[in-house]
């Protein structure tokens, strides 16, 4: 029983997203203001609100941009400035508003 919960906690473990620091992710979430808006309200339909979505969305969302997977000239040199850590920060510190 020992070894089948041991197997489930590493199965979770690799899907789930590390939690944010929101009040780190504040600072480095202004570059994303000019376009998102300064609470994350895009001022234009043409970019998303990114106030409220899901954490770990974010970070897929924000990471595929940074591979290539996702494609959009003026969010790639954004993303790329983004360390591991910011992403996650960032992430949260969305997430996190109304």
């Amino acid at each position: 029983m020992r070894v089948i919960f041991t197997l489930l906690l590493l199965t979770c473990a690799q899907f789930s997203f590390a939690a944010g620091d929101a009040a780190a992710g504040k600072s480095k979430a202004m570059i994303c203001a000019a376009c998102h808006g300064a609470n994350g309200i895009s001022p234009n339909d043409i970019w998303p609100n990114l106030a409220g979505k899901k954490e770990g969305y974010l970070i897929k969302q924000i990471k595929a941009f940074r591979s290539g997977e996702r494609k959009d000239p003026s969010m790639a040199p954004m993303v790329n400035m983004l360390t591991e850590d910011d992403i996650a920060n960032v992430a949260a510190y969305f997430s996190q508003m109304k």
